[in-house]
């Protein structure tokens, strides 16, 4: 059966009384051509005439027909859609709502009302959320563990088993008329015209709307836009080209439509081109305000409502939304409000056990005369969320750079020699006591030497606590991401960590997160000192550098046992600790190892 025989059985099978007219206008072609058709289906064997003298599809005919018929759906639900904070810190993007309606159910009752019913929906930021879908919809789900990792074309790699007949949509599309049907017989990419400039994927097309080339950007051009319908054929073909992608190296940012692209001579799909208005990508909250005017009144996202109420501004006044990238201890979005740009800090989770909020705001309110801070424009002293001015034309410190080196070691001396105070401390005896404690409680996972090490680590803190040394307010967690330069300026953010303690504890934290070897850490301390440091002075650098490495491998133990990772970071911390008591032992004379 010829695509041709198809649409006619399928048009007929609609409406048993369609006339050739209603056929042509369908079809877009005259009804001469019709006309042909029909006899040449009649000749070769898929129509017949019944009793009433209407042209109905033979057995033939149907069997074919029926080998056309959708067999499944499946929606891509995994990602973090970072281009809707902040509403999706709480939801993921295919669960907001536009005119009321969630646009993943709205596509899933789409699907059934075209009697597909077989629907696996792949999940993994917030899977949670989504597990209502199974009772509401009788949808399976299925799980990416790469979703954090990896792009699409791992999501359809865990379920490449699925592949048939098979539409695949994404959750958050909006299409304006249900666009499904029962039987497909090409496969398909939803494509709708854009004017203008486009980043999105442009389609060249041929004979009867076949891709023939894809590219990134163009103008005024067909773009790949919408949900996709695979054939069997085509799945077929593909699903060893998604294998053999998904176990490349270098294919962690790919698309599913990256293995197409690459394959495109032996992979035949058709540019499905729809009217305008019909099918809705939405790229972020603007994008959805535009649409749904509901979001500029309230987006009932209480981020959102605090920026208004602390701004005294409709939420609407709140735009250029942004995701920063995620920090260790903390999650963080732009936006702007009347051409000003703010960064709005949300503590991660666990964070309630490990900062004390309440001394953060103390460190700001004692450090604001020094000019050396972030402006903040909020804090709440219980949850610790921020709110401050975003600097414009700045970087992060780079750890490599001998100019932004010199800045940040002027600002750390600044703040050293402040003579600021604040009434509390960082202990570092008192920190890995209460991680250890936090860890253990939730049946955290420790190194296998860990004790021996902890041991070490107790001679270290011993020795510290023997020695006589100056203690003044210290950022602790004086690290190039949170040392941001404009020209010659610095501003040191984030003093989650901050107390009075020995100040060589920050050029420790400086080096051992910037990943220096020895050499390094040694011109950091002359950048520092602006002079040799002593051999008292080496010392206690070196002890520090141990004692953060072992901290903060003893913090990703519990934030792991959270279900938090962070890769390789634990073990290099863990191997701070090692090497540089050894390094101790050396200087002291007093290594046996």
């Amino acid at each position: 059966m010829n695509k041709k025989y198809f649409q006619v059985t399928e048009l007929i099978l609609k409406n048993r009384q369609v006339s050739q007219r209603e056929i042509a206008t369908a079809l877009n072609i005259s009804p001469a051509y019709v006309n042909k058709i029909i006899a040449a289906m009649e000749e070769n064997g898929f129509l017949s005439e019944n009793g009433n003298g209407k042209k109905v599809p033979t057995k033939k005919a149907l069997a074919e027909f029926d080998a056309c018929k959708v067999d499944n759906a499946v929606i891509m639900a995994a990602g973090f859609g970072s281009r809707f904070v902040p509403l999706c810190y709480t939801t993921p993007k295919g669960l907001l709502e536009v005119f009321g309606e969630r646009m993943i159910e709205r596509q899933i009752k789409q699907l059934k009302e075209a009697g597909i019913h077989d629907i696996t929906v792949v999940v993994g930021y917030l899977k949670e959320s989504f597990e209502y879908l199974i009772d509401k919809y009788d949808v399976k789900l299925v799980y990416n563990p790469d979703f954090k990792t990896k792009n699409n074309l791992s999501t359809l790699y865990h379920v490449r088993h699925e592949l048939k007949n098979t539409y695949i949509l994404s959750s958050d599309n909006w299409l304006r008329e249900n666009m499904y049907r029962s039987h497909e017989y090409d496969a398909w990419y939803s494509a709708v015209k854009i004017k203008g400039k486009t980043s999105e994927w442009v389609l060249k097309t041929g004979l009867n709307d076949k891709i023939t080339s894809v590219k990134v950007g163009g103008k005024d051009d067909w773009v790949m836009y919408g949900p996709v319908f695979f054939s069997k054929d085509f799945s077929k073909k593909i699903k060893p080209l998604i294998e053999k992608a998904y176990k490349r190296d270098d294919s962690d940012d790919w698309y599913w439509e990256d293995v197409y692209m690459r394959n495109i001579k032996n992979l035949t799909m058709f540019a499905y081109k729809q009217k305008d208005n019909q099918v809705y990508e939405f790229e972020s909250l603007d994008e959805i305000r535009l649409f749904d005017p509901s979001y500029l009144e309230a987006s009932h996202n209480k981020w959102l409502e605090l920026i208004a109420k602390v701004f005294k501004k409709d939420e609407r006044c709140i735009t250029h939304l942004k995701p920063l990238k995620f920090g260790m201890t903390n999650k963080s979005f732009l936006f702007r409000i009347e051409n000003e740009d703010y960064i709005f800090r949300i503590p991660g989770e666990g964070t309630e056990d490990l900062i004390n909020r309440k001394e953060e705001h103390e460190v700001y309110k004692t450090v604001a005369p020094l000019n050396l801070s972030d402006t903040v424009i909020y804090f709440d002293p219980d949850s610790g969320v921020k709110i401050s001015k975003f600097v414009e034309g700045c970087h992060n410190a780079d750890a490599r750079s001998e100019h932004d080196l010199k800045l940040c070691m002027q600002a750390a001396r600044k703040l050293h020699n402040s003579g600021l105070t604040v009434s509390h401390s960082f202990d570092f005896r008192e920190r890995i006591a209460w991680y250890e404690k936090l860890t253990e409680k939730k049946n955290g996972i420790f190194y296998n030497d860990y004790r021996e090490v902890r041991t070490k680590m107790n001679e270290l803190l011993d020795m510290l606590d023997s020695m006589p040394k100056k203690r003044c307010l210290t950022h602790i967690d004086l690290i190039p991401d949170n040392l941001i330069i404009q020209g010659e300026t610095v501003k040191l953010i984030d003093w989650e960590y901050a107390g009075m303690c020995d100040p060589l504890a920050d050029i420790a934290m400086f080096a051992i997160y910037a990943y220096y070897d020895n050499a390094e850490l040694e011109h950091l301390m002359h950048l520092y000192f602006e002079r040799e440091p002593n051999r008292e002075e080496r010392i206690r650098i070196y002890s520090y550098t141990a004692l953060s490495g072992f901290l903060w491998a003893l913090w990703t133990c519990y934030k792991e046992a959270l279900g938090i990772s962070f890769d390789e970071y634990g073990l290099k911390m863990y191997r701070y600790a090692k090497d540089y008591y050894k390094r101790v032992k050396d200087i002291t004379g007093t290594n046996t190892l």
